[in-house]
């Protein structure tokens, strides 16, 4: 069994073609959140109800959440009431996915059990409003820098989630637009992501009603990736001034003897490198793979990171004559930063389900 979600804030007649088009495909059973529309709408719900009745619930809250507040009531009651689901399927209330497409992501899904099903639109045709699709692509770039996550479509609301997943995604943060941005991030590494082509619909560039504000809802979207990436940025500043501190004081008492530079890296990055495992493992990645095997993993990059430093500070210094060695040592780092950054969010702290 796989439950259809609709959450549904201040709908028209498109959900009702929309139910009524999974009514005869039969698929469901449909859970829909009124997501606190309002009396103007208890018509369309009321509609919506006559639909689905024997097929599924319309669950209400009194005032407007969110959607991520919706997606989450919606997955605690398919987790109650359906505990034989395999896991469900999102999709939104304003016609943009047909009982086809949101047929050939539950197909998916029921093929891909451990694996989060996204139902991705092409973002190159004409029809498609500017602010979805320049709000997609941007979007779709930052992610893939912040994350190392690289899909299609970020924002698509038609998604195939296992019922494992659901039940973790029930404490993940964002109660708005920005929630669909976090399951994405929580996947990472732990649930592989198949992507499933669908048609996209709009009804026009000019009048596609959405109530996602490009602005403000894409500043909370770009926040968690800056979050994230502001606390890598801390851990590896506040490792790098021990790293250089350590560095340049063992220079001070050790310079002029054999391999001194080589030496001094050593201890100075031996001392760093599990301070920045630490807080990288607990706060920058909050990495739930197991703690021995990324240990292993980043003290084995941790030393091909100081072979490398050491080896072209030692150049840069002792063959060509750079002076002075912790400005030298400042510049190669900062490269070897980024290529750190990459790896340890692709294969360091990644905790696979498969």
């Amino acid at each position: 069994m796989i439950p259809i979600i609709i959450p549904a804030y201040e709908p028209d007649i498109r959900m009702l073609g929309l139910l009524e088009k999974l009514k005869e495909s039969k698929l469901g059973p449909i859970v829909i959140v009124n997501d606190g529309s309002g009396s103007d709408y208890d018509e369309i719900f009321a509609k919506a109800d006559k639909l689905i009745s024997g097929n599924g619930i319309i669950l209400r809250h009194e005032s407007n959440c969110g959607k991520g507040r919706a997606l989450k009531t919606a997955f605690a009651y398919v987790l109650q009431e359906y505990p034989e689901a395999v896991g469900l399927v999102t999709a939104d209330s304003d016609g943009q996915h047909s009982p086809e497409c949101i047929c050939a992501v539950k197909e998916s899904l029921l093929e891909h059990r451990d694996s989060l099903i996204l139902g991705v639109r092409s973002f190159d045709s004409e029809e498609i409003p500017w602010k979805s699709s320049f709000g997609n692509k941007l979007t779709m770039k930052v992610l893939g820098y912040a994350s190392g996550l690289h899909v299609s479509d970020t924002q698509t609301g038609l998604r195939g989630i296992p019922i494992h997943f659901v039940k973790e995604l029930l404490d993940v943060q964002g109660e708005r637009f920005e929630f669909e941005m976090n399951m994405l991030l929580e996947s990472v590494g732990r649930y592989p992501i198949e992507e499933v082509k669908i048609q996209t619909i709009y009804d026009s560039k000019e009048n596609h009603q959405t109530h996602f504000n490009p602005v403000v809802d894409s500043w909370k979207i770009y926040k968690i990736l800056l979050i994230k990436f502001i606390k890598y940025i801390f851990a590896s500043v506040s490792s790098c001034l021990i790293d250089i501190g350590l560095f340049a004081l063992l220079c001070h008492f050790l310079r002029g003897k054999e391999h001194y530079i080589i030496i001094c890296t050593v201890i100075a990055r031996v001392v760093s490198a599990t301070y920045n495992y630490s807080i990288n493992y607990k706060i920058v990645f909050k990495s739930k793979s197991n703690v021995y095997k990324a240990a292993l993993k980043y003290f084995i990059l941790a030393i091909i990171q100081m072979t490398l430093s050491a080896s072209f500070v030692s150049l840069c210094c002792l063959v060509i004559h750079l002076t002075p060695e912790w400005l030298v040592k400042v510049v190669i780092d900062t490269i070897l930063f980024f290529v750190s950054y990459y790896i340890q969010q692709q294969f360091v702290f990644k905790d696979k389900r498969v």
